[in-house]
């Protein structure tokens, strides 16, 4: 898109008319989307006439150049920005954006919707429109026509605004983390350190991943939000499983190098009459 500010305008007026023309006829020819007239300046008739032959519309503003910019940018990066349709269920959890994933009737709106009775948020169920905000941001929001509706198997679609009021619902969220929901695999070996985190991507953009494996009698309500606790605690800069496994072989070292003494977790472990 063209802006034609003061500057543009005042050097504009310094050409003669066939110049100006050819000048325009130059610009216009290289499919200018549109042409932007700002801090309502008189728009000569020689710029629409060439505009109009290129089918390049021309509005004009009273906004100074600066403030115009100001307003536009914003809008047409959320416009052009990369996006994609996910199947599953969007989030905030304690702040975090939570995107449940996982096969059709795995539990996904279920799960949500435990959450949202918990005081927690829904931004979309079922189909999630994800955009890449700059380098490493992803937005996730609902189809317009949802409107946080939900559809729960057994109950059908249901209203989550009419029927848990406006706390229940925001427009849209971060996706901060991927919660993939399976089935529980006896032949898998599932991450019980967290010291491998596992990663997708999205748009190009890495996100962080938890497999959630489902076996009658799991809390998954409770569990997304320690997963959202815990990607709050490593944002704050304290990784709890790695802390956990630099204390272990402080630990055992200590008690390697003590030539012959026992270790001091052995000594506390045997002095433990409790």
């Amino acid at each position: 898109m063209q802006v034609f500010g003061e500057t543009e305008m005042t050097y504009l007026r310094t050409l003669s008319d066939d110049e100006r023309r050819r000048r325009l006829e130059s610009l216009f020819a290289r499919n200018v989307p549109a042409a932007f007239v700002t801090k309502g300046q008189e728009v000569p008739d020689s710029l629409v006439e060439v505009a109009t032959r290129f089918g390049v519309p021309v509005f004009r503003t009273t906004l100074s150049t600066k403030d115009f910019f100001r307003k536009i940018k914003p809008y047409v990066e959320v416009v052009l920005a990369p996006s994609t349709a996910v199947h599953g269920s969007l989030a905030d959890v304690y702040g975090v954006g939570l995107l449940f994933m996982g096969k059709s009737g795995i539990g996904k709106s279920e799960c949500v919707l435990d959450l949202i009775e918990r005081g927690h948020r829904l931004v979309a169920d079922d189909l999630v429109l994800v955009s890449r905000r700059g380098n490493d941001i992803l937005i996730g929001k609902g189809h317009e026509l949802q409107h946080h509706h939900m559809e729960v198997r057994g109950i059908g679609i249901i209203d989550v605004r009419a029927l848990f009021g406006i706390r229940a619902i925001r427009m849209q969220k971060r996706v901060e983390v991927v919660v993939q929901l399976e089935e529980w695999d006896d032949m898998r070996t599932y991450d019980r350190t967290g010291l491998e985190p596992e990663q997708v991507e999205i748009l190009g953009v890495p996100v962080p991943k938890v497999t959630i494996p489902l076996n009658p009698g799991k809390n998954i309500t409770v569990i997304s939000e320690v997963v959202a606790m815990n990607h709050l605690l490593k944002y704050a800069g304290v990784d709890s499983a790695a802390e956990f496994d630099r204390r272990l072989k402080s630990g055992m070292a200590a008690g390697r190098v003590a030539s012959g003494a026992q270790s001091p977790i052995r000594e506390y472990l045997e002095e433990d009459y409790e």
